[in-house]
């Protein structure tokens, strides 16, 4: 029981040790968060609609795929592979990056055309996000490859508007905030 309680009390005091951030700087945070996913990287495949969009100017995809097309078989994947087309020789072709894959149509993630504090308020719910926690969706903004591929998306593409290591301390701030919204 003693062992016991001193893991709890050494939980608590990791928990206690983790960074704080004002409302206000939350805020502030997440508007730079939003940015970054209103940006075409992001939004491009968290469309209003089922189809995905493409280049910098946000058009509706070339090939008429949407959500629906993994159901008659043509997965994302289908074309866009593991990594860039013109990594392997191929100039002009679909970008790639590992799971290339649109939210599912159950849970279609919605960037575009959102305000900010609705998209804040859809970040962090669950039953909206794909069922992620704060540190869940901490993680993939960090570390997916597919997230990732947008500060490296190759071809004439657009960067997103902060450097990636800038967008995961807003994203930090404003987890650290307790994910207030704007």
């Amino acid at each position: 029981m003693k062992r016991v309680l001193l893991v709890v009390i050494g939980l608590a005091s990791l928990a206690a040790n983790e960074p704080k951030a004002t409302p206000e700087e939350g805020k502030k945070a997440f508007v730079d968060v939003a940015r970054v996913l209103q940006s075409p990287r992001c939004m491009n495949c968290h469309p209003v609609g089922d189809a995905p969009l493409q280049t910098d100017r946000s058009i509706p995809h070339a090939q008429n795929v949407s959500r629906t097309s993994v159901d008659s078989g043509m997965a994302c994947a289908t074309c866009h592979r593991e990594r860039n087309s013109e990594a392997v020789g191929v100039k002009g072709g679909p970008p790639g990056a590992p799971r290339w894959n649109l939210p599912p149509k159950d849970m279609p993630m919605v960037f575009e055309k959102m305000s900010v504090t609705a998209l804040c308020e859809q970040l962090k719910d669950p039953a909206r996000n794909g069922h992620k926690d704060m540190e869940a969706l901490l993680e993939h903004v960090d570390k997916d490859p597919l997230v990732l591929w947008g500060w490296a998306p190759g071809g004439n593409r657009t960067l997103p508007p902060l450097s990636h290591d800038a967008f995961v301390a807003a994203f930090k701030t404003w987890k650290a905030s307790g994910a207030v919204c704007p």
